[in-house]
């Protein structure tokens, strides 16, 4: 019996899933799942061109960084000057580039008296003026990623600075796994990867220095696919990160992987970066599940085989794969009780690529830390953006988290990026009597599908009388595009309402053929994420796919026959 059956056989799946939904006094006034005597409230309830990161000033105003850049500016200051407890000041600034992609901005920081910011391409930054609400002068622009970039992925460009001076930036992976072709099943790796000399990898630059390119930072480690969240510990002085672990081991490698292991791994890692560590990418992964690192199936690996990876760093935790942390930072507030002083705050944006099984993630995470070091698992400290569970398609989700930033009063702000919604989490008990007793019905959320390890066969969403287009959809598309076709914004688009799904043959077939890179605008949205190609398939098995994604989810259009895909391969 699994433990998902022993636990309904006795009762108490239910009762631990009712506990959560309507805990004690849950949901308190911000909706949000957090430890005993914690508080949120809403600080903003929406923001048009909704959120991605933010930054506190000292003297508590509220920068946040536009996932789209409007008319009026890609920054929004926010401010609360009655006290209340919510923004009633909203001030938007900021020049606007339409050519950067603002939806892959991935960072916002305030170092020196500047508010650094950053687009795909770009980090810019504007002169704080503690007199006005809005930076003074020009914006400049520190550092350009001068790369070609019409078919690059992981070009997000967080930020973080030391206490000497210095900004750190991340170069990600162009590729998920350096095969060549790149994300084709069964392609090896490139060996040794030519794409670790420029990406991959996190260089160091003069935070004071304008107009630098890479050439003029230094590469300071490397092996790291993609970050999104990154910080500076003040504690030991070190870097940290939470790693996006590679993707598609079960559509690249079918026969290595099963659905259950590919929509766990590998893991999100999370790991100190010293100078000269290397983390393995493309070579290696982390496997949280046996808590080691194993080679790639791209370089020979099956899941069990270390080999050269015994060469490279482990991460300090491995958190489950496709969580997508979007956040670090470390508590130096003094509002939070002492469990929470120095520790890690993540915000996890939650998986887009876990089909057939349920999304996970979707909350934010706390790791505590003693002299520099993790001194204890990590915790669920905030839930309930998702508002369902389990989340079956990435826009089930009413909201993600996105942003962390912590104010000068130590009161935690939370951002979400699917309608710029911003949260202020507070601390109103006694801090002394702080402990393990407040933390218990939080620990019971990771009981909860969007957290917990899924049962194999009880959560698997794929029916067993799948057969035809509809099975291929489910095993190759879904991951993507979602069970529902809805799509992910920002990365995957939807193949609803959309003349690409239902409008020339050709086009279509082409892009299963051929894949398709570079941003896409479906009904007013860009969409940046990579459509591998799919020409393993055979001819019969894409006109079954095609035919099904045309003929589903709100589409009429007319099937697409096994000649036509044939003809189209043929040139």
């Amino acid at each position: 019996m699994t433990i998902a059956s022993r636990l309904r056989h006795a009762g108490l799946y239910l009762s631990i899933v009712l506990g959560i939904v309507q805990c004690g006094d849950a949901p308190r006034d911000g909706g949000l799942f957090l430890p005993a005597d914690f508080n949120s409230t809403v600080f903003v309830d929406s923001i048009e061109e909704t959120v991605r990161h933010m930054a506190v000033t000292g003297d508590g105003i509220l920068y946040a960084k536009l996932r789209s850049a409007g008319e009026k500016g890609s920054i929004v200051i926010l401010r609360d000057t009655d006290n209340d407890g919510d923004s009633d000041d909203i001030q938007r600034f900021g020049s606007i580039n339409k050519r950067q992609r603002w939806s892959y901005a991935t960072a916002m920081r305030v170092y020196n008296g500047y508010i650094y910011f950053s687009s795909d391409l770009v980090v810019y930054r504007y002169k704080l003026n503690p007199k006005t609400l809005e930076p003074e002068g020009e914006v400049e622009i520190v550092l350009t990623d001068d790369h070609e970039h019409g078919k690059h992925e992981h070009i997000g460009k967080p930020i973080a600075f030391d206490n000497q001076g210095n900004m750190f930036v991340p170069f990600g992976a162009p590729s998920n796994a350096c095969q060549d072709p790149k994300r084709t099943p069964g392609a090896a790796g490139v060996n040794p990867c030519p794409q670790l000399e420029r990406h991959g990898g996190i260089w160091r630059f003069d935070a004071d220095k304008l107009g630098q390119t890479q050439k003029d930072g230094y590469k300071y480690a490397t092996g790291i696919r993609s970050v999104v969240a990154m910080n500076w510990n003040p504690v030991d002085e070190e870097l940290y990160v939470v790693m996006h672990g590679r993707d598609d081991l079960l559509r690249l490698w079918p026969n290595k992987y099963s659905p259950w292991e590919s929509a766990l791994l590998p893991s999100e890692e999370f790991i100190k970066v010293t100078e000269g560590s290397d983390f393995g990418w493309p070579y290696c992964y982390y496997d949280q599940m046996k808590n080691k690192k194993v080679l790639a199936p791209e370089y020979g690996g099956d899941g069990e085989i270390i080999g050269r990876c015994a060469e490279f760093n482990d991460p300090i935790i491995g958190f489950p794969g496709h969580w997508a942390p979007n956040d670090l930072v470390f508590y130096d507030g003094d509002q939070f009780p002492e469990r929470y002083k120095n520790g890690a705050f993540i915000a996890f944006h939650g998986s887009t690529n876990r089909a057939p099984y349920p999304q996970s993630g979707y909350f934010v995470g706390f790791v505590p830390f003693k002299d520099g070091a993790p001194s204890g698992d990590w915790e669920v400290f905030a839930d309930g953006f998702a508002g369902v569970d389990p989340i079956v398609n990435v826009k089930d989700a009413h909201h993600r988290p996105m942003g962390i930033a912590v104010g000068p009063d130590g009161s935690l702000y939370i951002s979400d990026s699917v309608k710029g919604k911003i949260w202020k989490i507070t601390y109103e008990g006694d801090k002394d009597s702080f402990g393990e007793a407040q933390l218990v019905e939080m620990e019971k959320h990771k009981l909860l599908s969007h957290i917990r390890t899924p049962f194999e066969i009880e959560d698997n969403l794929m029916k067993d009388d799948m057969a035809g287009g509809e099975k291929i959809y489910y095993r190759y598309c879904s991951a993507c595009h979602q069970l529902d076709g809805g799509g992910a914004s920002g990365r995957f688009p939807p193949l609803t309402e959309t003349d690409w799904v239902t409008g020339g043959k050709e086009r279509l077939i082409n892009v299963i053929l051929n894949g398709m890179e570079g941003s896409l605008e479906i009904n007013g949205e860009m969409y940046n994420g990579v459509m591998p190609q799919h020409s393993f398939l055979k001819d019969d098995e894409i006109a079954d796919v095609l035919t099904y994604i045309r003929t589903n989810f709100g589409n009429k259009a007319n099937a697409i026959e096994t000649v036509e895909v044939e003809k189209v391969r043929s040139k």
